[in-house]
Formats: C-alpha cells, structure tokens, sequence
C-alpha cells in the first residue's frame, strides 16, 4: 500500500469510530463506494482524497519528507568535504531524512556554488560554502555566474579553522624561521601548491607570502585534497591550508608543519608553535557554513537552521572537530541574520586584498 493512502485509511477509520451519528450522512459516499457489490474502489479513494486535501495537511509535503543533497563546491577529502560531513551526519538526525554530500569541484569552487544557485530553492539542494568559494572565488575567477549575496540565503556557519604553513617532509628548514629564508632564496623555484584560485589553501598562502615577502609559483589544484597528495609525494614544495584537513597528515609524519594561524597553539597539535611565536604577523581563520538557494521559504531555513544549531551542540561533532584543529563557532554566530552579517563583513574585508593581487599580475 502507498505510505499516503494508508496514513488516509488509518485516520478515516480512527475518526469513524469517534463520530456521532449526527455526521453519519456526511459519510454516506464512503460506504457506498466501498461496499456496493461489482464498483471499483479507485472512485472512493479519489473523492476521499480531495475531501480531506482541504482539511488535513498532507504529510508528504511536510519537510523535509525526502533525502536533501548538500553541494560541496570541492573534492572528496578536503577541508570543506569533511566538515561538511561531520555536521550534515549530525543534522539528518534531527531532520528524520538522509542528507546526500554531493561533490562537485572545479574552478576555485564556483563551478559547484553555481550549480547549487540555479537549483529548485525548495529546501533540498543546499550548498556547503568556504571562506574561499564564497569571498574570494567571485573577486578573483573570471565570468562567475552567481553572486554570493544576492543568490543565496544563509543558514549558517558550521566551523572556524586556522590554517597551517605544511611543506614536504623533507624540506630543508628545521623550524619557521629557516622556512621563509629558504623560500626568499628560491623565489619562484619554491612550489607552493593550492586547491584552485580563491579557495582556502589559496587564500592562506596569499597572506603569508605576502607577510614574508616571498614569491613561489603557484600550482593549482581542483581542491585540496589533490594538492595535499602531491605535497605528501613531494611533487611540489609547500602548501597552506586548514587544520581540519591537514592535522592528520601532520601527525602521521608525512608532511612538515611549520606554523599554525592562530592565536595559541593548538591542543591536538601542541608541537606546531603559531606564526607569532616567530615573529611573523600571520592570523587568520577559515569558516565554512550553510547556504542555500534564494527563494528558499524562511520556514524550510528556519528548520534548517535549528537542526544545525543541534548538530554543532552535539559532543561528537565538537570532539571530532577539535581533533583535527577545528573549533565550533559560538552560540549567537551561528543563527542566519548572524551568519549573514558576518558572510557581509568577510566579502568587505577581503575584497580590496584580493583585488590588489591581481593587480599585480
């Protein structure tokens, strides 16, 4: 039996059994269709259907009553993917639905903001936004095809993360210090690797080398995941990117940390000293959020919204982020007019900064 007319069935029966007899006539038409001897039953099953489309809400019109897919603008396993993950798992406990991590990488992050702007704004295609892909990509990439304020509609932010100064693990420097002198020296024969123009690990080495006053050359990536695999292979020289990708790799050996750009240290990275303690002016935090379509009813975002709240006050979400360097931003940053002054201020900020980059080109 379909799930609608059973629930139908179900409550046409409980309520038969409750009526008086004074609505014994309004009844009549039922009980003709389903028991008059050799008549298709399909006739009542239509009438009782658009007698009670008036009067009962329909339940499978509730949301969310099917699977949502959150668009992650980069590749498997980077920065934005794995939050994105950890906290949607969280979300779609509370929601009663499958959330679906749908990946869709490709210049800079804007290929899947796109996407995820021109989708049906009903509530079930929503995009799991970067710092990068949402501040920096639209200054910075040629022709994008979305603007991060006018076509989307906050839900809000899911994590804050410093970034981390990685370089292969055998990288001629001991400590912070050493690293930039190597890097001054080599000057475009140093090989900084990023996950695609605007995105995280772009940004973070932007700021850095531009404190430091080094000019690698830049290769580019589709996401930080491939990135940090070369880095891993020794393909290419150094990286920057957030901790909640790269912490794992740091503490398996397989890459060399050198800085951190936060205020402290980090607790699961006690070993990696910040960039102040060197003397270097180097403080920034990642973020990554919610978004989703404009058009979006405010009653679908307020749900979505307070399923997200949830999930951020979960132990498990605040305990698997910290481990990888990752923090859970405070309780009044995360709700949407919150979120959205804050998207507001980042663009503000950052804008006249990545300008000026490629004025320099």
């Amino acid at each position: 039996m379909k799930p609608g007319i059973g629930a139908f069935s179900s409550e046409v029966e409980t309520g038969s059994r409750q009526e008086n007899a004074s609505n014994q006539e309004s009844r009549a038409p039922f009980r003709f269709y389903r028991n008059k001897k050799g008549s298709n039953a399909w006739p009542a099953i239509v009438i009782a259907l658009a007698f009670v489309a008036g009067v009962v809400p329909v339940r499978a019109q509730d949301y969310p009553s099917r699977s949502i897919t959150v668009i992650v603008p980069f590749p498997a396993g980077g920065a934005s993917d794995v939050v994105a993950r950890i906290v949607t798992n969280q979300m779609s406990k509370t929601l009663g639905q499958s959330i679906i991590i749908e990946n869709v990488s490709g210049a800079g992050g804007t290929v899947g903001s796109a996407r995820a702007a021109a989708a049906v704004p009903d509530g079930y295609t929503l995009l799991a936004a970067a710092m990068g892909s949402h501040v920096a990509a639209p200054v910075l990439t040629p022709n994008v095809k979305y603007d991060p304020l006018t076509d989307f509609v906050p839900i809000g932010i899911t994590a804050h993360s410093p970034a981390i100064v990685i370089a292969r693990k055998d990288f001629p420097a001991k400590d912070l210090k050493e690293f930039i002198a190597v890097l001054r020296q080599q000057g475009g024969a140093a090989r900084q690797a990023h996950g695609g123009i605007g995105a995280s690990s772009h940004m973070a080495c932007l700021l850095f080398t531009a404190e430091i006053g080094a000019r690698p050359t830049l290769v580019a990536y589709r996401g930080s995941g491939p990135a940090l695999n070369d880095l891993v292979g020794g393909h290419v020289d150094f990286m920057c990117e957030q901790s909640v990708s790269v912490a794992e790799s740091v503490l398996a050996g397989s890459v060399k940390a050198y800085a951190v750009s936060a205020g402290e240290r980090l607790a699961t990275l006690p070993n990696v000293p910040t960039a102040k303690e060197a003397g270097v002016n180097y403080q920034m935090s990642v973020w990554a959020g919610l978004f989703a379509p404009k058009g979006v009813p405010p009653k679908v975002i307020a749900k979505l919204a307070d399923a997200l709240d949830k999930a951020l006050d979960e132990i498990v979400v605040r305990e698997t982020l910290a481990q990888l360097g990752g923090s859970i931003p405070a309780k009044a940053e995360r709700n949407p007019a919150a979120f959205d002054r804050f998207v507001r201020s980042e663009i503000a900020r950052w804008a006249p900064i990545l300008a000026a980059t490629q004025a320099e080109k």
